[in-house]
């Protein structure tokens, strides 16, 4: 999940908690009016620790964001694999980036 603010963040934990709710907020996200009777509203605690697991996988995921914005665009990819074959089009483009952006979000190297 890709949830970069952290307005988004809790409009998506409250609509998790509370599927199909509908309520009026502020700005950041803070619930102004329960609108849905029938759905008990979630409490400010249930709806912050949504909020930080959101954080967590976001924060986890940095690198494949990073990795993302280094890779060549694909037409130049494709060439490359058209011309000089997977090997050199792995060894040459991919390898490079994922090493300088490992999965542990220590980079770059």
């Amino acid at each position: 999940m890709d949830i970069k603010s952290p307005q988004h963040r809790r409009r998506t934990a409250i609509t998790e908690l509370a599927p199909k709710c509908a309520y009026h907020s502020e700005a950041d996200g803070t619930i102004l009016e329960w609108l849905t009777p029938d759905i008990p509203q979630p409490s400010e605690a249930d709806i912050d620790t949504k909020v930080a697991e959101y954080k967590i996988e976001f924060d986890a995921q940095e690198y494949a964001r990073n990795r993302k914005a280094e890779y060549p665009d694909w037409g130049s990819q494709l060439n490359k694999i058209y011309d000089d074959g997977v090997t050199k089009w792995k060894s040459e483009m991919v390898d490079p980036v994922k090493a300088k952006w490992p999965k542990d979000n220590s980079g770059p190297v």
